[in-house]
């Protein structure tokens, strides 16, 4: 069956279970301390919530889905599918963002997903449906799944706080990326979810920092242009040490 987390106590219960589970978890826990259940609003302004916040800093986000939402008052599918390219861009949003909005607001809006069914799918299922949408990734899912939802099972394996938490946990000697740490996850079933808010909190508890979802970068593409240089100067130094 599946579980949600909508309040403290559910939290707490699903935390008892997870460690029961499996006791590696009692010292983190015991490290993480007391964490609280965040929950964010759900359906079509809360994935766009999270899609603001891809790439950026926390600051960032919020600032651009404050003016977001101001733009939109009612916030809805339909205005935000509708709307002119120059009134997107106004309120902070890149090309990429503002495609994937127009996407998810035609989705919605044309019934190819509806998201309050999604909340009813079980983590698996909900994550595959998500992540047909147009610039909607895995971590993204979870991310929807976890905050919005409240699910017990989603869980985010590609973000970069709760891959260093296991890291540190388990003593492992590199950062598990998203493959390997949804392998090592599979243990926490079904409450993943729980795990990732242990890990979060642990993060924050090791490195003093605030660790909530720390999305993988990316990496950028090396121009043509940049790589013809490089290669350029790796020949010079070559020639150099040749003639002494």
């Amino acid at each position: 069956m599946t579980q949600f987390l909508h309040s403290a106590d559910d939290l707490a219960a699903g935390l008892a279970e997870l460690i029961a589970q499996d006791p590696r978890l009692a010292p983190v826990a015991e490290k993480a301390g007391t964490f609280a259940l965040r929950r964010r609003e759900a359906g079509f302004a809360g994935i766009c919530a999270i899609v603001c916040g891809q790439q950026v800093s926390t600051a960032s986000a919020a600032a651009i889905r404050d003016r977001l939402f101001a733009a939109f008052d009612p916030f809805h599918h339909d205005a935000v599918r509708t709307a002119r390219l120059d009134k997107l861009r106004r309120v902070g949003l890149s090309m990429p963002k503002i495609k994937s909005i127009r996407a998810i607001a035609a989705a919605v809006s044309d019934g190819v997903i509806d998201l309050d069914n999604v909340g009813n799918m079980d983590a698996d299922d909900a994550h595959a449906a998500l992540v047909q949408l147009h610039g909607i990734g895995p971590w993204t899912a979870d991310i929807y799944l976890l905050f919005c939802l409240g699910h017990a099972d989603a869980f985010p394996a590609g973000d970069l706080a709760v891959q260093e938490a296991v890291r540190i946990a388990f003593n492992l000697r590199k950062r598990p990326e998203a493959k390997a740490l949804t392998k090592i996850a599979e243990a926490w079933r079904p409450w993943r979810g729980v795990a990732a808010h242990l890990f979060w909190a642990y993060y924050h508890v090791v490195k003093r920092r605030e660790g909530i979802s720390l999305q993988a970068k990316k990496p950028k593409a090396k121009s043509r242009k940049t790589a013809v240089k490089k290669k350029t100067a790796k020949k010079s130094r070559a020639r150099k040490r040749k003639n002494g």
